[in-house]
């Protein structure tokens, strides 16, 4: 049994509405967020025809900030990220790479970007490239390459491969005797 409650914003909220908006949302988000904050009241003629000049500056700010997101995504476009890691011989990071570190790189970078606008496929816990998506907005995304390189030198798989025949049985490889020099004539001594 789902019940939903019309309110006017009286600020902008962030994935709902800018200030003005009637909306309808869920009892407990009401009681529970919009109201304690003074986000929101109760829908009246007179107070929307209030926040009728604030309504406006909010739209103004929103388009601005559409303009700066679509310049930002347009400067994404190719960007790819190092980031070193701690990790074992096997290639596992001892932590995870985190939106708040890939945000953290790109803001090094000279994007604005919140660590909530980044979307992360999978955990990020090995050595490897991945691709992340920033979604700035419902349309408005590009997508990352992080490439997480060991902050050491990694020792190699030095190991010999082993065979097997159609049976599943070993096979056994000799070893390999390195080659002599042949060994290098001495004249004969002349007396």
């Amino acid at each position: 049994m789902r019940k939903d409650i019309q309110l006017l914003l009286l600020e902008s909220v962030d994935n709902l509405g800018i200030v003005g908006d009637v909306v309808k949302v869920r009892a407990g988000y009401a009681r529970n967020y919009l109201l304690p904050r003074g986000l929101a009241t109760t829908p009246d003629e007179a107070l929307i025809a209030s926040l009728a000049e604030k309504r406006k500056t909010a739209e103004i700010e929103q388009g601005k900030l559409r303009v700066e997101r679509e310049a930002l995504i347009k400067r994404l476009e190719g960007v790819e990220i190092t980031m070193q890691r701690s990790c074992n011989d096997l290639g596992l990071l001892y932590g995870s790479v985190t939106q708040q570190d890939i945000s953290g790189a790109l803001r090094s970078l000279g994007f604005e970007v919140k660590p909530r606008e980044v979307r992360l496929p999978q955990v990020i816990k090995r050595l490897g490239q991945f691709e992340v998506n920033v979604k700035l907005a419902s349309d408005l995304e590009e997508h990352v390459q992080i490439h997480v390189v060991a902050d050491r030198e990694m020792d190699g798989d030095e190991r010999e491969e082993m065979e097997f025949d159609n049976e599943g049985e070993l096979i056994v490889k000799e070893a390999k005797a390195p080659k002599a020099a042949p060994a290098a004539e001495e004249p004969a001594a002349a007396e």
